[in-house]
């Protein structure tokens, strides 16, 4: 069974975006030694432009498959770009639009929780990537299986809650936990069943 995890960052109060989902402030902190991180232990999880910007050429270490809402994909739209995650299967969970934009981006528009389960029964050494947003999160809770949080020094006050979910505890177990000179924090939990 594939796992699903959600790589995703936030503010240190737990927001992944202002109001409307814009994370933008959280780009200052994209020095060389983070940069370096995400290039070589998530190097699926940048973007196909930015890979080719950054000379990556790497093969898909975790990931082969990355789900995310209408909003966060509409990041991509918004730039011209259709395909955000070229170098994976990219599903994007939405109800607004009618037809795929891209024949790489498959949309599922009903019964996402079965068509994650389809995909975590599939066959395959590398998992699935929940790439955002709140919405949709909150949506499959109960199918992640791991969270990788990258924590961002910053504090929002309010904006786009990284679950849109209402309340239930849920645990996790806290694995490994990395540190960078900019003062973002990368931690990783496992779900405990």
């Amino acid at each position: 069974m594939r796992k699903l995890t959600y790589y995703v960052a936030c503010s240190l109060d737990g927001f992944i975006g202002d109001p409307k989902g814009d994370a933008t402030s959280m780009f200052s902190f994209l020095d060389p030694e983070y940069i370096g991180f995400m290039a070589t232990e998530y190097p699926e999880t940048l973007p196909s432009p930015g890979r080719e910007q950054l000379g990556i050429d790497a093969p898909n270490k975790h990931f082969d498959t990355v789900i995310q809402g209408l909003s966060s994909y509409r990041l991509a739209l918004d730039i011209g770009v259709t395909s955000p995650y070229g170098h994976l299967r990219e599903y994007v969970a939405t109800r607004s639009l009618a037809e795929s934009p891209d024949p790489n981006v498959e949309l599922i528009a009903d019964d996402l929780v079965g068509r994650i389960r389809e995909l975590k029964a599939e066959d395959s050494p590398l998992g699935i990537w929940l790439c955002g947003g709140s919405t949709v999160a909150g949506e499959l809770i109960e199918e992640i299986d791991e969270l990788i949080i990258k924590t961002y020094p910053q504090v929002y006050g309010s904006g786009m809650p990284m679950f849109g979910a209402g309340f239930e505890p849920r645990d996790f177990e806290l694995g490994e936990v990395r540190t960078f000179g900019n003062g973002v924090l990368v931690r990783t939990y496992t779900r405990k069943r």
